[in-house]
């Protein structure tokens, strides 16, 4: 049963001249006092969601995007003011790229955040996208199978570091520690301080092409899936998978539970206003993604996103986002009927997430987000 609503701001301040016939997504560049604008949207989404009733403000990391688009490079420190100025939002890390770090590095700064902010951290983790920012911290992304052999290494080192009092690891990336001298002993083991309060940590993981190794991973870890804009026989695919193979490791899951649904969203009195409302920034938004290879709106850029393939900006429309469900435009009536249906297909599913695309003005996202908690979620409680 659907009882928890939350939003994914990705970072990015507000855009002049969005969409197709706009400014190109590679020449956009903004000055070090335009892109900070990012913070202090943050704070003032999570104020207003903090009043409305949502579960959680989740965020995402990314590095040098001097573009405009994706400002947000330390997700756990950023959490921490938010923390201190709202009284009950938690803050979602969608996702911490963990190619970017090393391990126990995040590990430290979780736990730091999971204390100062009295347990509102939710803990997530990918592999990343960008080989701007991966490559550039000297971490493989244009090698695939190297990114996810580093990957699936760097959380086993996270999970040590939270779960164990002491902890040593020898693997193909990483020897921690390193057997050297300390204080008249060889070091054989190493303890993180601090280690997070509430254990064992929950963490997220975005399931993008829904591959049966990465299904696979996330369930043998205990970490749940979001799947965010994308198509629904996708969805139900995805859900289906990830319940099985669960069930290959002895867990009975209801369908959709330990998952997220994510949509895009645009509500207005009609479809048609929606629409013209959101247009400008769901092409601005393809114009940037589609050539990373992270549109999932038909078979061929799901196929294209498991290959890593770049994919045209003008491939999908809005209205084609509507029709497969990446998109709820319209009414709350619609939106309502919409996500009851959904709840008759997946019993488990508790956690809707609710967005708007890149370059959206802060003034429609806390419009969009303000109609929806009161038209829309006072049907799901």
């Amino acid at each position: 049963m659907i009882k928890r609503f939350s939003t994914l701001y990705i970072g990015h301040i507000e855009l002049e001249n969005c969409g197709h016939s706009g400014t190109p997504a590679d020449d956009r560049r903004y000055s070090n006092e335009r892109v900070i604008e990012a913070f202090d949207t943050t704070l003032e989404l999570a104020q207003t969601m903090d009043e409305l009733g949502y579960e959680a403000l989740w965020l995402a990391e990314h590095h040098f995007q001097h573009e405009g688009y994706e400002c947000i490079p330390n997700i756990p420190l950023l959490a921490v003011h938010i923390a201190n100025h709202t009284k009950r939002l938690k803050i979602g890390c969608g996702f911490n790229i963990i190619p970017t770090w090393h391990p126990i590095r995040l590990a430290e700064d979780y736990a730091t955040a999971d204390i100062l902010t009295g347990g509102r951290l939710i803990f997530g983790v990918g592999r990343g996208y960008h080989t701007r920012e991966v490559e550039s911290f000297g971490n493989p992304m244009l090698d695939a199978e190297a990114n996810r052999e580093l990957f699936e290494e760097q959380l086993e080192i996270i999970l040590k570091a939270f779960n164990q009092n002491a902890f040593s690891h020898q693997g193909k990336y990483y020897t921690i520690p390193p057997a050297v001298p300390y204080r008249g002993y060889t070091l054989k083991e190493i303890t993180v301080v601090p280690r997070p309060v509430r254990l064992p940590v929950e963490i997220w993981q975005p399931i993008v092409s829904g591959s049966a190794r990465g299904l696979d991973f996330m369930v043998r870890h205990g970490i749940k899936g979001v799947v965010s804009a994308t198509a629904e026989q996708f969805v139900d695919r995805w859900f289906r998978d990830y319940q099985s193979v669960a069930r290959t490791h002895g867990r009975e899951l209801q369908l959709g539970e330990e998952l997220i649904l994510g949509f895009r969203m645009s509500i207005d009195d009609t479809q048609e206003l929606a629409i013209r409302k959101a247009r400008p920034y769901f092409e601005e938004h393809a114009k940037f993604m589609g050539p990373l290879g992270m549109l999932r709106y038909s078979e061929e850029h799901v196929k294209a996103v498991a290959a890593r393939q770049p994919q045209s900006p003008t491939a999908a429309t809005i209205e084609n986002g509507v029709q497969n469900r990446t998109w709820l435009c319209g009414p709350a009536e619609e939106f309502i009927g919409y996500l009851k249906g959904v709840e008759q297909r997946y019993p488990g599913l508790e956690h809707v997430m609710v967005s708007c695309p890149l370059g959206t003005p802060k003034k429609i996202m806390k419009e969009n987000l303000t109609r929806f908690a009161r038209e829309v979620m006072p049907a799901f409680k």
